[in-house]
């Protein structure tokens, strides 16, 4: 499955609570959480997100265990999150809500056309096509359901 964004670029060790601030979590409302995503790293970063690709620096999602902060990105609109690292927890998250994340060290150009093939494995960006390496086929199950929920849903 080929996908492709506008990149917006970041840097490393983007915690959680950079993701979605604490304060925001009083409620349910996914709606809210997409507006305020980043809001403390850069107030008007949430806008630019939908149809977006983040590139980030190294261990990406690092901090606590909240799910929220990768359902805040996804209902965003981001298409994928491309980092060199993942905090653990925050990579499971973001499988399990349908969020594709990519370990790669992709130079990042604020703007740039970034392409992506989770089942071959490849990234381009900057010029050049860079391997990766691919998700498991049961990640990339749950990915294409849309999330853990709706995969069982589906193999029930």
């Amino acid at each position: 499955m080929i996908s492709e964004g506008q990149s917006v670029c970041l840097g490393p060790d983007i915690d959680t609570d950079l993701v979605i601030a604490g304060r925001y979590l009083r409620t349910k409302d996914r709606s809210i959480w997409a507006e305020h995503v980043f809001e403390d790293l850069d107030p008007a970063l949430a806008p630019r997100l939908k149809g977006a690709v983040i590139v980030a620096g190294k261990n990406f999602g690092c901090g606590s265990s909240r799910e929220q902060a990768a359902i805040a990105i996804r209902k965003a609109g981001v298409r994928a999150v491309i980092a060199p690292s993942f905090a653990r927890i925050f990579f499971r998250n973001a499988i399990n809500i349908g969020l594709p994340l990519i370990e790669c060290d992709l130079p990042c150009t604020e703007g740039e056309t970034i392409r992506f093939d989770l089942k071959a494995g490849w990234v381009e960006g900057a010029g050049e096509r860079i391997p990766v390496p691919p998700l498991s086929p049961r990640m990339q199950e749950i990915l294409a359901a849309g999330g853990l929920v709706e995969y069982w849903r589906k193999h029930r």
